[in-house]
């Protein structure tokens, strides 16, 4: 239907972007470059971080802080990353790519990981925990962090949804030995796919960008900077990867970036209606609360009920697209070793929808929403 309300649409400023993007393309220069760098400036400055690199994707920053601290730390095959099975498969994915073993802890009422039960998993084998920000909610991740420290394990923020999330005005993440966001296209900085990655360490920073540029030690654009002829000579010491970004995608998220905080503000204010529409559904719609202290981006507001498929069914029927984030990752094949051992993401799983969050909505779409949900509720008896 015409009037159909989508779960995300992408708001790109288009004249802007084309402006930017123009650039590279005349230069003939659409790979690494100044707008790859200007990207990584403007995102330290943005975010108060020290180290930012810029890569084509959240999933490729994910897999190369596993390698920077495997090869650096000298973990072996096999050692444990804690992590939650209640996230986008690329999460635990890294995980594997890199030969570790990912080990599954609970979910609390923000749908992060709860710090009780990531204490339950610690053993002689556990290198790391894995934080994902669902939704760009905190959770109790000052917990998660105070588990790390008293444990000696690196903490890894997968920060894809949490482009902007601040707590107690600081942004997410300083604390992580490695913060990883995501650009692509749905997110809160939107571009066709990219991603930052972000070590405390300048070391580890100056390493990331080689493994990202396939072990090279300079890349392309570096080689051409340097006095007279171009510079076609380089070493290969490590066994790296083709994951950096692009002057194109970075053109894209230089725009972005100067919108984010204004759009993520307008998320809140979506969010905040919705939530007041739903408080006197309490007892049959549950909305995921934000952590205390947490200024979230808002990248989704979800909800939780009974009989998750056919509310979602009924909202379609109304012409009501929203989505699930996300399916418990042990109902996969791959990750089967680890069903069971979860029970509230497995409950969760069930019951979560995200409801449509985009930039495009009005006030009227969210009351829209908020009626078709209370019906579609009510009419399966959820």
């Amino acid at each position: 239907m015409s009037d159909a309300i989508q779960l995300f649409v992408p708001k790109i400023r288009v004249d802007e972007t084309l402006e930017a993007i123009r650039g590279p393309l005349e230069q003939g220069w659409t790979g690494l470059g100044n707008l790859t760098i200007d990207i990584e400036k403007a995102w330290n400055e943005y975010s108060g971080f020290s180290h930012s690199h810029f890569l084509n994707s959240n999933t490729s920053g994910l897999h190369l802080a596993l390698e920077v601290f495997k090869r650096k730390l000298g973990w072996q095959d096999n050692d444990q990353i804690i992590t939650t099975p209640l996230t986008f498969v690329s999460s635990n994915h890294a995980i594997l790519y890199s030969n570790l073993q990912p080990v599954f802890a609970d979910v609390d009422e923000y749908l992060c990981l709860d710090p009780d039960s990531v204490e339950q998993q610690i053993t002689s084998k556990t290198r790391a925990v894995m934080f994902v920000g669902i939704g760009g909610n905190a959770g109790q991740y000052r917990r998660i962090r105070e588990l790390c420290d008293k444990h000696g394990l690196i903490l890894i923020l997968d920060a894809a949804h949490m482009a902007g999330t601040r707590v107690n005005g600081k942004h997410i993440g300083h604390d992580a030995e490695c913060t990883i966001f995501s650009f692509q296209a749905v997110k809160n900085l939107p571009t066709a796919d990219s991603g930052m990655i972000c070590f405390q360490d300048a070391e580890l920073d100056e390493y990331v960008r080689q493994l990202s540029w396939l072990g090279i030690n300079k890349d392309t654009y570096a080689r051409t900077q340097s006095k007279g002829a171009y510079k076609w000579k380089y070493e290969v010491d490590e066994l790296g990867y083709k994951y950096h970004g692009n002057s194109v995608m970075a053109a894209m998220a230089l725009v972005a970036l100067k919108y984010l905080d204004e759009d993520n503000a307008r998320r809140r204010e979506l969010a905040s209606r919705y939530r007041a529409l739903l408080a006197d559904h309490s007892d049959k719609i549950r909305v995921v609360p934000t952590a205390p202290d947490c200024e979230s981006s808002q990248h989704l507001i979800q909800v939780r009920v009974a009989k998750r498929d056919e509310v979602l069914a009924a909202l379609n029927d109304a012409g009501v697209y929203p989505g699930v984030h996300y399916r418990d990752n042990t109902l996969y094949s791959l990750y089967r070793f680890g069903h069971g051992h979860t029970p509230k993401s497995l409950l969760a799983s069930d019951e979560i929808i995200s409801l449509p969050l985009h930039m495009f909505l009005s006030d009227e779409d969210v009351d829209r929403v908020g009626a078709a949900l209370i019906n579609a509720v009510a009419t399966v008896g959820a």
